[in-house]
């Protein structure tokens, strides 16, 4: 019986599974093309273990006797919760209707009517995120009126950072869906 969950085997079937495109039901279903970073992934983690340990103290509060400080410390790891799946979100969704970018406290749902153009730019980019900007590659979507919407994918960003293929098999699966339905 192999175990290749044990086995050093295992990192050449997951470089073997990456470059295998996304499953999809159809194309009016909202999808990511791409899958989240693990440094996305990592961070909801942490955020969804610090909600466990807030629910905790909200449990051992209970057994204190104080209902409202527990309601308070509940009410807490519920918004934390809340925020580390909407994080896993964050990104780019296409489907046939159109182009949805999701940020962390709005999304913003675009026609593929709407859309002029999705392309890819070498200009400077936000560090994960951050207010540090480093030269690399961003994924720009004009819309229709020459306004471009806020640059969420780029090479630098909590999916892409050390995974410069994957950015590329992204744009190109977002720039071929955009090809195919502003039409």
């Amino acid at each position: 019986m192999p175990l290749t969950f044990l086995t050093a085997d295992r990192d050449l079937d997951d470089q073997a599974a990456e470059s295998v495109p996304l499953p999809h039901a159809g194309a009016d279903h909202w999808r990511r093309p791409y899958r989240p970073g693990p440094g996305r992934v990592g961070a909801a983690a942490v955020f969804l273990l610090l909600a466990s340990f807030v629910l905790l103290s909200a449990v051992i509060i209970v057994a204190a006797g104080a209902l409202p400080a527990a309601a308070v410390c509940a009410g807490v790891a519920v918004v934390i919760i809340a925020l580390a799946l909407r994080f896993l979100r964050v990104g780019m969704w296409v489907s046939a209707h159109g182009l949805r970018q999701v940020e962390l406290l709005r999304t913003t749902t675009l026609p593929w009517s709407e859309v002029a153009a999705v392309r890819t730019v070498q200009r400077p980019v936000r560090w994960l995120g951050l207010p540090r900007t480093v030269q690399g590659q961003a994924l720009v979507v004009e819309r229709q009126g020459g306004a471009a919407l806020r640059t969420l994918v780029t090479d630098h960003n909590g999916d892409f950072l050390t995974r410069p293929e994957a950015f590329e098999r992204a744009a190109d699966v977002l720039e071929a869906w955009a090809a195919e339905y502003r039409r």
